[in-house]
């Protein structure tokens, strides 16, 4: 007997209040889209009729508007992991609304393992096709792989299938499908370099946990990228720069590293400007999502493989790979995020993660979560992952955001997601704060030099102020956070006059 054909509403219908839903993808790519739409209009009706119905949601990482906007906007979400961008949800997660737990990404199917989050009531899993074999079915992924083989396997009550026709069934090999085995008994994860497999093309389950199968052709709910600018394009030369340097001292194997870059288009440029610098060398790459730039530098050469958990790319991007399958196939693998993201295999291969902070103060910790140290703008995702076991941890940031009244480096970070032990460089557009080998103090000088100039004076001055409390490294605890204060009560954080914070 064929699996039951069934509607979004009729699944939605099945979640009651308090459970708890686990998605396929990774960012929006790969996300199941109509049971959370449907999801969000239940709870519409349910709040309209007075009676409670909020829901828990694991991901791998964000979703689109159809899964984390529309069910915020409807006041569906109790408890919300591991990552998001969503600008509805972040407006009532920082309205308290919503109970947001910030996770490493590499942790979260772990974390669902050890139940010190909900356990998963439901699974709900976008797919390009599946096969029925015997009593088992093959579910093959869309365009990430993310949380999918966990939530399937340990989903309480069910599993629902949105079969989406906008993915072609000719990614079916794409995918590399391998979960880690539960403490204490986990094996090494056998990956070596960025192109190998070491487990199935699909996920695989008992036929009877499968709910339905909803038919649908949705586009993935994609990012557009920003053309790069001059900041971005100075900032990525700076960092083709410094690899080629490293590489000429030595610093780095003359075979180069494989290259992790983040999410967005500042980290889309930047890998692009790498992949265009005739002094790099062809290079992999070992990284949580693959953007449109490093997807042209594939049909170019330069990038000889690519490993990944999630085809965050524009839907003509996507397209192009499902129509030339062929040539990507041997060259793309898609992973589950806890291996995509694994510290064990980050170290072992060399990885150079090229990540993007929100601010950096002067001696070198890193913000890549939170607005002034309260609003948050997005999860930590996979940063820390990388950082703090790559090979080479570099964070790249504009030195000013907001037509220059924020910089972008500051006396003390307002919240801290990286400790200074795990960057080995920050840059700008005003070049390379080299941090390896360096105090705090010799990390401050270094890192003032690559501030915007309208800021270093500034920057500077702190220092004054925080020598006078000596200490190994200085501060002045009462002005640490005046630049932030400023800007706060003002809208700009160049403030002229220091005193009224030293106390």
């Amino acid at each position: 007997m064929s699996l039951q054909r069934i509607t979004a509403e009729y699944a939605a219908s099945l979640i009651e209040n308090g459970q708890t839903i686990g998605l396929s993808g990774f960012t929006p790519a790969g996300t199941a889209k109509c049971t959370p739409a449907e999801i969000a209009k239940k709870a519409e009706r349910e709040h309209e009729a007075g009676r409670p119905f909020r829901v828990n949601m694991l991901t791998g990482a964000s979703t689109g508007q159809s899964g984390d906007g529309a069910l915020s906007n409807a006041h569906a979400l109790d408890y919300r992991a591991p990552y998001t961008t969503n600008p509805d949800f972040r407006k009532h997660v920082n309205c308290n609304e919503i109970n947001y737990s910030d996770l490493n990404l590499s942790n979260m199917a772990t974390q669902i393992r050890q139940h010190y989050v909900p356990m998963v009531d439901w699974a709900i899993i976008e797919c390009c096709e599946y096969e029925e074999v015997g009593d088992k079915v093959r579910i093959y992924l869309t365009a990430a792989g993310g949380i999918s083989p966990t939530v399937c396997r340990l989903a309480q009550r069910g599993i629902i299938l949105e079969k989406n026709a906008f993915h072609s069934p000719k990614s079916m090999g794409l995918h590399d499908v391998y979960e880690l085995e539960t403490h204490p008994y986990r094996t090494p994860i056998m990956i070596t370099k960025a192109s190998d497999r070491i487990g199935k093309p699909y996920v695989e389950v008992d036929r009877n946990r499968i709910v339905g199968v909803i038919e649908c052709d949705i586009p993935d709910e994609a990012r557009s990228f920003k053309d790069a600018d001059p900041i971005t394009t100075q900032i990525g030369q700076n960092v083709a720069d410094f690899l080629v340097h490293n590489m000429r001292t030595g610093q780095i194997p003359s075979s180069f590293l494989n290259l992790q870059s983040g999410v967005g288009s500042g980290a889309n440029a930047v890998l692009g400007a790498l992949g265009h610098c005739p002094e790099v060398p062809n290079f992999n790459i070992y990284t949580e999502v693959l953007q449109d730039a490093p997807v042209g530098l594939i049909r170019e050469g330069r990038v000889l493989s690519a490993s990944t958990c999630s085809l965050t790319v524009t839907n003509d991007c996507l397209r192009g790979i499902y129509d030339d399958i062929d040539f990507f196939k041997d060259k793309l693998v898609m992973r589950p995020s806890e291996i995509s993201n694994c510290p064990e295999v980050i170290a072992r291969i060399g990885v150079c993660a090229l990540n993007t902070a929100i601010e950096c103060d002067i001696y070198g910790h890193v913000n890549s979560t939170k607005i002034c140290g309260t609003k948050m703008m997005n999860g930590i995702g996979g940063s820390a992952d990388f950082a703090s076991s790559a090979y080479l941890s570099i964070f790249t940031c504009g030195s000013t955001t907001k037509g220059d009244a924020i910089s972008s480096i500051v006396p003390f970070a307002s919240h801290i997601d990286h400790t200074n032990h795990y960057i080995d460089a920050v840059i700008t557009e005003y070049g390379v704060a080299d941090l390896r080998g360096k105090s705090d103090m010799q990390k401050a000088e270094a890192l003032i030099e690559v501030a915007h100039p309208d800021y270093r004076p500034m920057l500077r001055e702190y220092q004054k102020l925080a020598a006078k409390g000596g200490g190994q490294t200085n501060h002045c605890l009462s002005a640490a956070f005046a630049m932030h204060d400023t800007f706060l009560r003002k809208g700009d954080m160049r403030l002229t006059d220091w005193s009224e914070y030293v106390k």
